[in-house]
């Protein structure tokens, strides 16, 4: 599927599309070898893909474009397979290298994250130790009232 019709169908979902995946789409897209396997992935896994392929068996078949048992059909299918195969394993490099990614931001986020969480947690402890020192300051200059004397 094109970045275009993706991005399509995350606005008519009001969803924001990750921008390291967007950049990672970016810079796939630079590449004509991986532009040609994506658009190649995206037909053949269409019902498009499915409906020619009815059609032209169909039609090799039913024309007699050669008698049984159809070996150059078989050849040409079998070329195809292996063909596809390759497809589907760049397609899966791919879904691959989007999950890279996207763990690699993850895990970005949660050194920052792990950073920021230390900062908090130092400074509650100063703010902790601050406490202690107003609590014990005022309990120290803070002297009990004993019974007073009278003086007449």
């Amino acid at each position: 599927m094109e970045q275009s019709a993706v991005l399509q169908r995350l606005s008519r979902l009001s969803l924001e599309p990750n921008p390291v995946l967007m950049k990672h789409a970016e810079e796939r897209a630079r590449s004509v070898q991986n532009r040609i396997a994506d658009q190649i992935t995206a037909f053949a896994g269409s019902m498009w893909f499915v409906y020619i392929h009815i059609i032209w068996f169909s039609l090799w078949i039913g024309l007699g474009v050669e008698k049984y048992p159809y070996g150059l059909l078989t050849m040409i299918v079998s070329l195809e397979a292996i063909f596809l195969s390759t497809f589907v394993m760049i397609s899966q490099n791919r879904a691959d290298a989007k999950r890279q990614v996207i763990a690699d931001q993850q895990w970005q986020t949660v050194k920052e994250e792990d950073k920021q969480n230390e900062e908090l947690l130092d400074l509650s402890n100063q703010i902790l130790a601050l406490t202690k020192a107003i609590h014990a300051y005022t309990h120290a200059s803070v002297r009990p009232e004993g019974p007073t004397s009278a003086s007449s």
